[in-house]
């Protein structure tokens, strides 16, 4: 065989995707070999490889006296073997990889009907010092099995797309559609992270039913908290209806806090099997989770998960340089008037406990982007102004913002959205940079509950 055709452990990921389980030899320290079956191989790096740790069986006992194994892998597409000589280095019960692995784990237990039985206790590390080719006729792939050849071309479209953008809201429907025209994502949202109360919130989808803006997520729920918890990728190629992997609908989040019980329904497929979430990582922080699926199985490997990975990279650092922007610059104030709003009175509801707010007893949204609505219109009310300015909001003691990473922009948008969906009669205008116009068709009637 030529040095060019000498397979690296990058160019057979496609025998890693787990579609078929893998084949474990090892040897006792007398020379005795044991085979056994492996739920799972997974691509680490160039040079290495984990492998799941189930079971405290014959395999396990030969590892840790003979730290030596071959394991056989096929190519689910060609049905080419390959054989991997690998050495054992640790075991790592916790952290991304760990966490990667349970949750990919938990797919193959549901889809093959062993929920109860398959149980990860560790993640082994491995080194693959040699990748061995196994005589034989492989099959060539048939239309639509290879990944797609052009995936680098449509990262290029999408990353120029996204180049041209001025704010978060032209930011993530040229992420959505760049998704959708380029890479045949038909399902996708993107939720950003807030870190202080510990959950994910949706601040864009496509291809839902009903786009799911304020829906939230707890950190380390499902594959988008986990994803976001562990700021790795967590991908999952089969169906799945794990407790801790499949959708992750959160609770109400007044139950015992004395606020009425709420929700906004989540917006994925009731029967997915193919998950991927991908962290929105800048400057070593975690600012989201970019999530795509699928009805379809094996619609997201390795090949779509590097280009995801690569675009998640490109708008967390996006949204970061936005709100860098936002905050050294602000447009000049232009203050407004405008005609009394006339007709019925909008009733609005304030809870303190968690900032919630119900418009004509229907739930709206709670949390920062409640309090901040609330802010805005107990200063009309008050002095009847209309236009306010992210700055005075980032510096008022009610909301309550972090000094770093306050994702204003993010809160903002979902609370426009989330008042263009509802049909409430109070609107946000963004009126330039840093500036925002409330907007009513009707007077307002606060009320505030405490209790």
């Amino acid at each position: 065989m030529s040095h060019a055709a000498v397979p690296t452990l990058r160019s057979i990921r496609a025998c890693l995707e787990g579609a078929i389980p893998a084949i474990m030899a090892t040897c006792a320290p007398d020379g005795t070999p044991n085979v056994a079956y492996l739920s799972q191989v997974v691509y680490v790096d160039e040079r290495h490889v984990a492998l799941s740790f189930q079971f405290f069986n014959k395999t396990r006992a030969n590892i840790l006296v003979n730290p030596y194994a071959n394991v056989l892998v096929l190519d689910p597409v060609t049905a080419r073997y390959y054989r991997l000589h690998l050495r054992y280095l640790r075991t790592e019960t916790s952290g991304p990889l760990f966490e990667r692995m349970r949750a990919q784990l938990a797919g193959i237990a549901s889809h093959t009907g062993l929920e109860g039985i398959f149980e990860l206790k560790g993640s082994d590390l491995y080194a693959v010092e040699r990748i061995e080719p196994v005589p034989g006729e492989g099959l060539e792939p048939g239309p639509g099995q290879l990944p797609r050849a052009d995936l680098l071309g449509a990262v290029r479209l999408c990353s120029q797309r996204l180049a041209r953008c001025a704010t978060l809201d032209e930011l993530l429907q040229a992420l959505l559609a760049g998704l959708h025209e380029q890479l045949g994502v038909q399902h996708a949202m993107v939720l950003m992270l807030d870190a202080a109360v510990g959950h994910l919130y949706t601040v864009a989808s496509h291809g839902y039913a009903h786009s799911g803006v304020g829906s939230e997520i707890k950190l380390g729920q499902g594959v988008i908290g986990v994803a976001a918890r562990e700021a790795t990728p967590v991908r999952i190629s089969h169906m799945t209806h794990a407790a801790l992997y499949s959708h992750a609908m959160r609770c109400s989040m007044g139950q015992g806090s004395g606020a009425p019980a709420h929700e906004i329904p989540y917006p994925g497929l009731a029967a997915p099997h193919s998950q991927l979430a991908v962290p929105l990582v800048s400057r070593g922080r975690t600012l989201g989770v970019l999530f795509v699926e699928s009805p379809l199985d094996l619609q997201f490997r390795y090949p779509e998960e590097d280009a995801l990975v690569a675009l998640a990279g490109h708008l967390a650092a996006a949204i970061d340089l936005l709100q860098a922007a936002d905050e050294a610059a602000e447009a000049p104030q232009v203050e407004t008037t405008a005609a009394a709003p006339q007709g019925t009175p909008v009733r609005v509801r304030h809870f303190a406990v968690n900032d919630s707010l119900f418009v004509n007893d229907t739930y709206l949204i709670k949390g920062v982007a409640g309090a901040i609505l609330w802010k805005l219109l107990r200063d009309h009310a008050r002095t009847d102004r209309r236009d306010f300015s992210n700055r005075e909001l980032r510096l008022a003691p009610c909301l309550r913002l972090p000094d770093v990473a306050d994702n204003l922009e993010a809160r903002l948008l979902l609370l426009q959205r989330r008042l263009q969906e509802s049909d409430t009669g109070i609107h946000i205008e963004k009126t330039g940079r840093g500036r925002l116009r409330l907007c009513l068709d009707a007077p307002v009637q606060l009320e505030e509950v405490t209790g």
